[in-house]
């Protein structure tokens, strides 16, 4: 394969356009917020965020390589199609659901972090324990996307695949460095414009080429392959449910999603900006799904391509760059690669930025520094999306199972962290011990289930498991999903447990070490990462106004308990006159 001046000009033109629109926004950031809370700007923007660029950048942070490109394998890969593809009803679901259950208490509560809540109740060392699995699975899912970027832009104009890498992490680092929130948010506007653009100019071309066979007769009819509308196997039921329930209930506690909720103009508009991004999400499906019916649809020998076909060359997960490639016209091939390319970097910078604000936050500041500097919480931001962009670059460089790791990390997302959201916001009375305990049962649980993608070989077999042609242990019990429920039913009953044991007098106060049920009845408790008060101020979740915080570690949080008093608070009443 020869290389293509014009597709690197391309990729050149769209990566400096990207780069102009990120030091745009960060311009815009310097005007947003005082000097006392520039961190909160960075990391939330001024919560102004309207329902234009809100929907955007929400949409763009799930439309990236992976969805994309992952929708387009899953409909061209044979035995498997549309049925398989989960990811845009899954993910829309998720969106609905976080949209209608989600977003309003942390919005109207004020929290600038996913983990915020989960250090107002549990404490610092719970808030760490879980930032563990919310950071692996940002970084493997940068990571993934970037090395999927690589190869995608090495199909297209043939060149190496770590320089590609390297200079689009660079690009999504260096903008999402200097301008944060806005940065990411104003730039996912462009790439997702690029990304309809690019995929639909590129799906008539693909559709029209000769060795291509009419999409709606192998949809159901078997010509080159199965048909691409795929089915579900009776065996493989419990499988499918699985998945869908990780991508519909884990696709809800990411701090990419929450980032977008909480940087929202009120927590109203949090809730359409969710609505809008399912609908978006579906909307950005529609070119992909045909991309992987076009792919299923044509006699590849008869392109340039050749034979053996792609699903035959293991080159499956690749049927869009190839089709882009090889069914269409150069000039609408780079098309397509923009669109990819924009995809990748709207997930990639989401992902380091999310990362980075719970590090310079939930760890740095809550949990070492309290009394840490509005500056130097700036400056750990920056230092940490250097060093996580760094990170996820080099594990795309060098690991051989980048999307294996994803994997993993995305299940202890959905097993470990979303059953802990659910305690945190909607069951009362959940404490610190009860939380440890659901951590280690859904993490060992996950762990002894094993995971074929990396070899991991399981501990307990369930019901239905098998081994496939490489003698990997499969399972197609629901475990994940069991693993899930065993979490949120331990934290909660261990809670209870311990709640009932220290308040009939069974336990000492003294051997309640975590601080997590006694000194939770006294008129202030802190646990060294909060302060709760009874003079919190008090945020209108209907306000469209930009909230200030205190730098002070004591309303760090609002007190929950004044929420049941929002309409009669005078101070509320006079904050909103002015």
């Amino acid at each position: 394969m020869a290389f293509h001046v014009e597709g690197l000009v391309a990729i050149v033109v769209f990566y400096l356009a990207i780069l102009a629109v990120g030091i745009w926004a960060a311009w815009k950031t310097k005007n947003t917020g005082s000097e006392g809370d520039r961190s909160e700007a960075i990391i939330v923007g001024g919560r102004d965020i309207g329902l234009l660029v809100g929907g955007f950048t929400m949409t763009a942070t799930w439309v990236g390589g992976g969805y994309i490109n992952g929708t387009a394998e899953a409909v061209y890969v044979p035995d498997y199609g549309l049925a398989w593809a989960q990811a845009p009803i899954g993910y829309s679901l998720s969106l609905i659901l976080g949209g209608l259950f989600f977003a309003k208490p942390m919005r109207s509560k004020g929290y600038v972090t996913m983990l915020d809540p989960f250090q107002q109740i549990y404490g610092k060392r719970m808030g760490g324990l879980l930032f563990v699995p919310a950071l692996m699975g940002e970084m493997f899912w940068a990571a993934a996307i970037f090395s999927a970027l690589g190869a995608t832009i090495s199909v297209i104009i043939d060149i190496n695949v770590n320089i590609s890498v390297i200079i689009s992490a660079l690009i999504a680092t260096m903008y999402t460095l200097v301008g944060g929130v806005y940065s990411v948010a104003y730039t996912d506007v462009v790439q997702l414009f690029c990304i309809f653009l690019g995929l639909w100019i590129s799906v008539p071309f693909a559709m029209s080429h000769p060795a291509v066979t009419d999409i709606g007769l192998t949809a159901v009819h078997q010509v080159y392959q199965a048909p691409w509308l795929g089915y579900i196997n009776s065996l493989d039921i419990y499988t499918w449910l699985d998945n869908f329930f990780l991508l519909t209930l884990g696709g809800i506690p990411w701090q990419a999603y929450f980032q977008r909720v909480l940087s929202s103009s009120s927590a109203t508009y949090a809730q359409v900006l969710s609505f809008l991004a399912a609908f978006g999400c579906l909307v950005m499906a529609i070119p992909a799904v045909l991309i992987g019916a076009i792919g299923a649809s044509t006699a590849w020998n008869q392109t340039e391509y050749g034979v053996p076909d792609p699903k035959s060359k293991k080159e499956a997960d690749m049927i869009l760059p190839i089709v882009l490639q090889y069914l269409c016209p150069v000039y609408i091939s780079f098309f397509g690669l923009g669109a990819v390319s924009a995809a990748v970097m709207s997930s990639a910078d989401s992902s380091i930025l999310s990362a980075s604000s719970m590090f310079a936050r939930n760890i740095y500041q809550l949990s070492f520094r309290q009394n840490a500097s509005d500056r130097e919480i700036v400056w750990v931001i920056r230092i940490t999306v250097l060093l996580f962009g760094a990170s996820a670059t080099a594990m795309a460089l060098l690991a051989s199972s980048v999307y294996g790791l994803w994997y993993l990390s995305s299940d202890l997302v959905y097993i470990i962290i979303f059953p802990q959201l659910l305690c945190v916001l909607f069951i009362k009375g959940t404490n610190t011990y009860g939380a440890i305990a659901g951590y280690l049962f859904g993490l060992v649980l996950r762990i002894t289930g094993g995971e074929p993608y990396l070899y991991l070989q399981p501990l307990i077999f369930y019901p239905g498991w098998y081994q496939d042609d490489n003698n990997i242990y499969v399972q197609r019990f629901p475990f994940k999903t069991l693993a899930m429920l065993t979490s949120f039913f331990t934290n909660v009953i261990v809670s209870y447990l311990a709640k009932y044991l220290f308040e009939s007098g069974t336990l000492p106060p003294k051997l309640d070490f975590l601080d997590a049920v006694v000194a939770r009845y006294s008129r202030e408790h802190m646990d060294k990462a909060t302060l709760v008060k009874s003079d919190n101020i008090v945020l209108n979740e209907l306000a469209p106004v930009n909230p200030r915080h205190s730098l002070t570690l004591s309303s760090t949080f609002t007190n929950k308990e004044a929420f049941n008093y929002v309409d009669s608070s005078p101070e509320l009443s006079n904050a909103e006159d002015n």
